[in-house]
This record gives structure tokens, C-alpha cells and sequence, in this order.
């Protein structure tokens, strides 16, 4: 009898053991979410595309969507009240990861093409069509007002940005927004030159521009200053993005904060981004992320992509109809007004090089491409401010 109860007893355990582990667990929906993780690490690895960003958020996947029972009480998941993925998730869903990212990315950027030609600005500007066009289709497929402003700010192409907005608008949408935003910086490379030829002529494509002025050091540490004063006052609801955007720029320009500048470039962006994107990642977990609306979010952000690229190149175009011969842009530069940073301007460069092996376009793209930095944080500021 002792026997047979000790035989129900270790039956009972193994049963137990089993329901516990993965195999038990998993869904057709866990399988699909692992997959897009190995296809995430596979394009960083193999296509070297955007591997800073994609293997966190492709090895996040893989850790997010391990199936365990949900109901056991474990506190392992990222969704999981007290949990270690949970409290380093806090940084997405309060969203103070990305202040700190914008605090890095002001210490890395050199805003001297955008001082040195300040209608530059308004290509930046001009890329920001997609995601108030994105907005407005938006609330036409039904979504809430504040779930479609946070979707379209896809369409800046600048993932701190939109985690920022949708942890304030629609957190519950924050997987799908953030991983759809990177996707899309990721794919930057395959999907702007087609549309870049799409709208360009061949004589466009081969347009030289003047060499940008010399810029003095102190135009320099005057404009983070300035640069917060007059977008702050416009958007006050930017602050945390800008105001550690311009922070971080002041840290790197002025001369006396090296050091500072050096951490906040490298090793504070490095350790953010790593738990950036990897909590980013394990937060499509399959049970909350492959629903219908993160099909349309996708599908959204894909068109406020494009709509953002092709407006910055045509916005270009139409402005050349203004200027005299010697001081027109090439529209290739138009692409680089999302704030997908430096990545667009490379594209731009390459494709100009592609048509004219002596056109070097890498330091003119460079200021619509800064500037879309600051147009996409202005954007989110606009949209908090009448949605939230």
C-alpha cells in the first residue's frame, strides 16, 4: 500500500512538472512570436541590419514568449506585479528609458549642418506629415483618439519617442507601437530608395550643393539653449524628450563636460538600450500581442513610414521651386527628414554617390536628419497635449 501511494505520490510530481514546463504550455501563437524573434537576431546577424537595436529587441522576443502557466503564480513574466522583467519593464511603461536614450542621443549628435543651414529645419518638418496623416486614418479604422495618435507616431521612425507616447496614451498598445516603430528604423535601408527613385528625376539625383558654412563653437553651445527655449514654450509636454535632447547636446558642445558628454554618449546608451530593448521585446508576449489590431498597427506604421519618407523628397522639390539655381537642395536629402539618425542620411549619401561618385550628400542629409530628431519629439508633444 506504501508502495502504491509512493508511486501516485511521484506520478502526481511528474504530472505537475510537466504542466509546469514549456512543452506543456505552448501555443501555435508562442511558436509564431519565437520565429519573428530568430527572424529579428537573423536580419542583425546575417544583414547587419540595425544589430544594436534588433538583437536586444530578437533575444527579448525569445525570453518573452518562453510559455509557462500563466496561472501558477510564479511571478516570472514581464506582465507579472513584482517580477525582475516587470521591475526593468518599468522603464518602458513609466517611460524613462527613453528621456535617457534623448539625453544620448543630444551627446552624440553634431547639429552643425542644421545651424549652418537653418531652412534645413523645415525638410525635418515636412517628414512629419506621416504621422498626422497616419493619425487621421487612424481614427478612421475606428481606433480611439489617443490610440491613434500613439500608432501614428510611428511614422517619425524614432522607436524612445513612440514607447514615450504610448506609455502616456495607450499603454496597452506599447508591444506592438515599439516593436513596429523599430522594425520599421531597422528596415530603413530597403524600404526608403525605391521610394527615393519613385519620386526623383535623374537630373534631381545629381544636384550638387554648396559646401555648408563654417559654424562658430559658441553658435554651437547657444543652440541647444535656444533650440529648448522656443520648442519647450511651443510644447511644453516635450520637455522630457527635448529637454534631455538639448541637455545632452549642451554636455557635448560647451567644452568643459567631457566626461559627462562621453558617458551619456557611450556607456549610459549603451546600458539603456540594452534593457530597452530587450524588455521591449519580451513584452510582445503571444497572449497580448497577435491580435487584429497589431496586423492594422503594423500596417499603419508601415504607411506612416512612407507617407513620412516620400514628404520629406517632395517637400524638397517644391521648395527648389523657389530658390535660385545655385542654392538648390537635392531631394535625396528629403528622405532623411524622418529622425531615423544617421541611417537616413547614410542613404541619402549613398544613393547621391550611386548617381555621381563625387556628390557627397552625407553631411548636407545630415541637418533634416537631426532636425527630425526634433520634429518627431515636437510631434509627440503636439499629440500629448490635446489627447492626454
Amino acid at each position: 500500500m506504501t508502495d502504491v501511494s509512493f508511486g501516485e505520490f511521484l506520478l502526481s510530481n511528474l504530472r505537475q512538472f510537466w504542466e509546469f514546463t514549456g512543452f506543456y504550455n505552448c501555443t501555435w501563437q508562442h511558436l509564431v512570436m519565437l520565429a519573428v524573434g530568430l527572424f529579428f537576431i537573423w536580419l542583425a546577424i546575417k544583414k547587419n541590419f540595425e544589430p544594436m537595436l534588433l538583437v536586444p529587441i530578437g533575444f527579448g522576443m525569445l525570453i518573452g514568449n518562453i510559455p509557462f502557466n500563466t496561472s501558477a503564480g510564479l511571478e516570472i513574466g514581464i506582465y507579472d506585479e513584482g517580477s525582475v522583467l516587470n521591475i526593468l519593464y518599468n522603464g518602458v511603461a513609466a517611460g524613462w528609458y527613453p528621456p535617457l536614450i534623448f539625453l544620448g542621443i543630444g551627446a552624440m549628435t553634431d547639429f552643425t549642418a542644421l545651424i549652418a543651414n537653418p531652412k534645413l529645419m523645415l525638410v525635418g518638418a515636412a517628414a512629419q506629415f506621416g504621422i498626422f496623416g497616419a493619425y487621421m486614418v487612424s481614427l478612421a479604422l475606428g481606433f480611439a483618439p489617443d490610440q491613434a495618435g500613439a500608432i501614428a507616431i510611428i511614422g517619425g521612425a524614432d522607436g524612445p519617442t513612440a514607447i514615450f507616447l504610448s506609455s502616456k496614451l495607450a499603454p496597452n498598445l506599447m508591444g506592438a507601437i515599439a516593436v513596429s516603430a523599430y522594425s520599421y528604423m531597422a528596415l530603413v535601408p530597403v524600404i526608403q530608395p525605391p521610394i527615393m527613385r519613385l519620386l526623383t528625376t535623374q537630373k534631381e539625383r545629381v544636384i550638387k550643393m554648396k559646401p555648408a558654412r563654417q559654424v562658430a563653437q559658441s553658435e554651437k553651445i547657444i543652440f541647444p539653449i535656444v533650440g529648448l527655449i522656443l520648442t519647450c514654450f511651443v510644447v511644453p509636454t516635450g520637455i522630457p524628450l527635448l529637454g534631455m535632447l538639448f541637455f545632452g547636446n549642451l554636455l557635448r558642445e560647451c567644452g568643459v563636460t567631457t566626461r559627462l558628454a562621453k558617458t551619456a554618449s557611450n556607456a549610459l546608451t549603451d546600458i539603456v538600450t540594452i534593457l530597452l530593448g530587450m524588455t521591449v521585446g519580451a513584452s510582445t508576449q503571444a497572449t497580448t500581442f497577435l491580435t487584429e489590431k497589431t496586423v492594422f498597427i503594423f500596417f499603419l506604421g508601415f504607411m506612416a513610414f512612407i507617407i513620412a519618407s516620400a514628404s520629406g523628397v517632395l517637400f524638397v522639390k517644391f521648395f527648389n521651386l523657389f530658390l535660385p539655381k545655385s542654392k538648390k537642395l537635392n531631394p535625396l536629402i528629403g528622405n532623411a527628414g524622418v529622425s531615423a539618425v544617421p541611417m537616413s542620411a547614410r542613404i541619402s549619401n549613398n544613393l547621391g554617390l550611386e548617381y555621381d561618385p563625387s556628390n557627397y550628400l552625407l553631411m548636407h542629409a545630415m541637418g533634416p536628419n537631426v532636425a527630425g530628431v526634433i520634429g518627431s519629439a515636437v510631434a509627440a508633444g503636439v499629440l500629448l497635449g490635446f489627447l492626454a
